[in-house]
Protein backbone atom coordinates (compact mmCIF):
# COMPACT_ATOMS: atom_id res chain seq x y z
CA UNK A 1 0.00 0.00 0.00
CA UNK A 2 1.38 3.37 -1.02
CA UNK A 3 1.86 5.77 1.85
CA UNK A 4 0.97 9.44 1.76
CA UNK A 5 4.65 10.25 2.06
CA UNK A 6 5.49 8.20 -1.03
CA UNK A 7 2.68 9.82 -3.00
CA UNK A 8 3.87 13.30 -2.06
CA UNK A 9 7.50 12.54 -2.97
CA UNK A 10 6.43 10.97 -6.27
CA UNK A 11 4.36 14.03 -7.12
CA UNK A 12 7.32 16.28 -6.37
CA UNK A 13 9.59 14.23 -8.63
CA UNK A 14 7.06 14.31 -11.49
CA UNK A 15 6.69 18.07 -11.25
CA UNK A 16 10.26 19.15 -10.81
CA UNK A 17 11.16 22.14 -12.97
CA UNK A 18 13.72 21.69 -15.71
CA UNK A 19 17.32 22.31 -14.80
CA UNK A 20 18.52 25.81 -15.55
CA UNK A 21 22.02 27.05 -16.25
CA UNK A 22 23.64 29.07 -13.52
CA UNK A 23 23.84 32.79 -14.29
CA UNK A 24 27.07 34.23 -15.62
CA UNK A 25 28.86 36.12 -12.85
CA UNK A 26 31.50 37.80 -14.96
CA UNK A 27 30.30 41.40 -15.13
CA UNK A 28 31.60 44.90 -14.68
CA UNK A 29 30.55 45.14 -11.04
CA UNK A 30 30.61 48.45 -9.21
CA UNK A 31 34.02 49.48 -7.95
CA UNK A 32 35.03 52.40 -5.76
CA UNK A 33 37.91 54.86 -6.29
CA UNK A 34 38.39 55.01 -2.50
CA UNK A 35 37.42 51.70 -0.92
CA UNK A 36 38.30 52.84 2.57
CA UNK A 37 36.08 55.91 2.39
CA UNK A 38 33.21 53.85 0.96
CA UNK A 39 33.57 51.20 3.64
CA UNK A 40 33.57 53.77 6.45
CA UNK A 41 30.50 55.51 5.01
CA UNK A 42 28.47 52.30 4.70
CA UNK A 43 29.63 51.04 8.09
CA UNK A 44 28.32 54.24 9.67
CA UNK A 45 25.05 53.86 7.74
CA UNK A 46 24.45 50.37 9.20
CA UNK A 47 25.17 51.52 12.75
CA UNK A 48 28.87 50.87 13.16
CA UNK A 49 31.85 53.18 13.49
CA UNK A 50 35.43 53.15 12.24
CA UNK A 51 38.81 54.06 13.67
CA UNK A 52 41.82 54.50 11.41
CA UNK A 53 45.38 54.28 12.67
CA UNK A 54 48.90 53.70 11.43
CA UNK A 55 49.52 50.87 13.92
CA UNK A 56 47.95 48.93 16.78
CA UNK A 57 49.04 51.43 19.42
CA UNK A 58 47.47 54.30 17.48
CA UNK A 59 44.07 52.65 17.21
CA UNK A 60 44.34 51.53 20.83
CA UNK A 61 44.71 55.12 21.98
CA UNK A 62 41.57 56.09 20.06
CA UNK A 63 39.66 53.11 21.41
CA UNK A 64 40.41 54.04 24.99
CA UNK A 65 38.70 57.39 24.44
CA UNK A 66 35.36 55.73 23.62
CA UNK A 67 32.64 55.73 26.31
CA UNK A 68 32.37 51.95 26.16
CA UNK A 69 35.94 51.65 27.42
CA UNK A 70 35.60 54.14 30.24
CA UNK A 71 32.60 52.34 31.71
CA UNK A 72 33.48 48.74 30.97
CA UNK A 73 34.47 46.03 33.42
CA UNK A 74 35.50 42.94 31.45
CA UNK A 75 37.61 43.14 28.29
CA UNK A 76 38.72 40.19 26.17
CA UNK A 77 41.22 40.62 23.35
CA UNK A 78 42.97 38.44 20.80
CA UNK A 79 44.75 41.35 19.11
CA UNK A 80 48.03 42.28 20.85
CA UNK A 81 48.92 45.92 21.56
CA UNK A 82 45.42 47.30 20.97
CA UNK A 83 44.22 47.22 24.56
CA UNK A 84 44.97 45.54 27.85
CA UNK A 85 42.48 42.70 28.47
CA UNK A 86 41.46 41.63 31.94
CA UNK A 87 39.87 38.34 30.85
CA UNK A 88 42.03 35.30 30.10
CA UNK A 89 40.14 33.59 27.28
CA UNK A 90 42.39 30.54 27.43
CA UNK A 91 41.27 29.91 30.99
CA UNK A 92 37.56 29.81 30.16
CA UNK A 93 36.52 26.21 29.68
CA UNK A 94 33.01 26.72 28.31
CA UNK A 95 31.34 29.39 26.15
CA UNK A 96 28.89 30.05 28.99
CA UNK A 97 31.70 31.83 30.82
CA UNK A 98 31.65 34.54 28.13
CA UNK A 99 28.17 35.81 28.96
CA UNK A 100 29.46 38.79 30.92
CA UNK A 101 32.10 40.04 28.48
CA UNK A 102 31.69 43.77 27.93
CA UNK A 103 34.15 44.27 25.07
CA UNK A 104 35.73 41.75 22.71
CA UNK A 105 38.62 42.89 20.50
CA UNK A 106 39.02 40.35 17.71
CA UNK A 107 40.73 40.17 14.31
CA UNK A 108 38.91 40.49 11.00
CA UNK A 109 40.32 38.96 7.81
CA UNK A 110 39.10 41.52 5.27
CA UNK A 111 36.35 44.09 4.72
CA UNK A 112 33.85 44.79 1.93
CA UNK A 113 33.33 48.39 0.78
CA UNK A 114 29.94 47.64 -0.79
CA UNK A 115 28.10 46.77 2.42
CA UNK A 116 30.43 47.49 5.32
CA UNK A 117 30.86 43.79 6.10
CA UNK A 118 33.89 42.13 7.69
CA UNK A 119 34.82 38.49 7.20
CA UNK A 120 35.68 36.81 10.51
CA UNK A 121 36.56 33.21 11.34
CA UNK A 122 37.23 31.02 14.35
CA UNK A 123 40.97 31.05 13.71
CA UNK A 124 42.69 30.98 17.12
CA UNK A 125 39.32 31.63 18.82
CA UNK A 126 38.41 28.87 21.21
CA UNK A 127 34.76 29.89 21.52
CA UNK A 128 33.45 31.57 18.38
CA UNK A 129 30.28 32.62 20.19
CA UNK A 130 32.39 35.45 21.61
CA UNK A 131 31.54 37.45 18.48
CA UNK A 132 27.89 37.45 19.52
CA UNK A 133 27.85 37.26 23.32
CA UNK A 134 29.90 40.37 24.00
CA UNK A 135 28.16 43.69 24.61
CA UNK A 136 30.51 45.64 22.33
CA UNK A 137 32.50 44.15 19.46
CA UNK A 138 35.75 45.63 18.13
CA UNK A 139 37.16 44.15 14.91
CA UNK A 140 40.71 44.94 13.84
CA UNK A 141 41.23 44.74 10.08
CA UNK A 142 44.30 45.49 7.92
CA UNK A 143 43.56 48.75 6.10
CA UNK A 144 44.83 47.32 2.81
CA UNK A 145 42.41 44.38 2.99
CA UNK A 146 39.26 46.18 1.80
CA UNK A 147 37.71 44.84 -1.40
CA UNK A 148 34.99 46.35 -3.54
CA UNK A 149 32.01 44.00 -3.37
CA UNK A 150 30.62 40.62 -2.30
CA UNK A 151 31.35 39.01 -5.68
CA UNK A 152 35.05 39.64 -5.06
CA UNK A 153 34.64 38.42 -1.48
CA UNK A 154 33.19 35.06 -2.52
CA UNK A 155 35.77 34.68 -5.28
CA UNK A 156 38.43 35.23 -2.66
CA UNK A 157 36.95 32.64 -0.34
CA UNK A 158 36.35 30.13 -3.14
CA UNK A 159 39.90 30.48 -4.37
CA UNK A 160 41.20 30.07 -0.84
CA UNK A 161 39.27 26.82 -0.44
CA UNK A 162 41.04 25.34 -3.45
CA UNK A 163 44.48 26.13 -2.10
CA UNK A 164 45.48 24.09 0.92
CA UNK A 165 48.19 26.57 1.87
CA UNK A 166 45.80 29.52 2.02
CA UNK A 167 45.22 31.27 5.33
CA UNK A 168 41.48 31.00 4.67
CA UNK A 169 41.44 27.17 4.43
CA UNK A 170 42.13 26.38 8.08
CA UNK A 171 39.09 27.79 9.98
CA UNK A 172 35.97 25.67 10.44
CA UNK A 173 33.67 28.67 10.83
CA UNK A 174 33.32 31.98 9.05
CA UNK A 175 30.71 34.72 8.79
CA UNK A 176 30.30 38.26 7.49
CA UNK A 177 29.44 40.83 10.15
CA UNK A 178 28.08 44.24 9.17
CA UNK A 179 27.13 46.66 11.94
CA UNK A 180 25.82 45.83 15.42
CA UNK A 181 23.03 43.33 15.98
CA UNK A 182 19.64 44.86 15.22
CA UNK A 183 16.08 43.93 14.39
CA UNK A 184 12.85 45.78 13.64
CA UNK A 185 9.20 44.72 13.80
CA UNK A 186 6.31 45.62 11.53
CA UNK A 187 5.73 48.79 13.55
CA UNK A 188 9.27 49.91 12.61
CA UNK A 189 10.55 49.75 16.16
CA UNK A 190 14.32 49.23 15.83
CA UNK A 191 16.11 47.31 18.58
CA UNK A 192 19.92 47.42 18.71
CA UNK A 193 21.72 44.46 20.26
CA UNK A 194 18.78 42.10 19.93
CA UNK A 195 20.77 39.00 19.01
CA UNK A 196 24.36 40.06 19.50
CA UNK A 197 26.67 42.98 20.16
CA UNK A 198 25.14 46.39 20.88
CA UNK A 199 27.91 48.21 19.04
CA UNK A 200 30.51 47.48 16.39
CA UNK A 201 33.76 49.40 16.03
CA UNK A 202 36.09 48.54 13.16
CA UNK A 203 39.75 49.49 13.50
CA UNK A 204 41.54 49.85 10.17
CA UNK A 205 45.26 49.45 10.79
CA UNK A 206 47.74 50.49 8.12
CA UNK A 207 50.63 48.46 9.53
Amino acid sequence: MTSSKSEILSAIRRNRPSAAELPELVHDWTTYPDRRAQFIEILKFVGGSAIVGSNFNAVGEQLRQLPIFTATARIASLVPNVCVPNVDLAALATPHALDDIDIAVLPGEFAVAENGAIWVTDRDIRHRVLYFLCQHLVLVVPADQIIDHMHAAYERLAGAGQNGSSIFSTPQFGVFISGPSKTADIEQSLVIGAHGARSLTVCLVSK
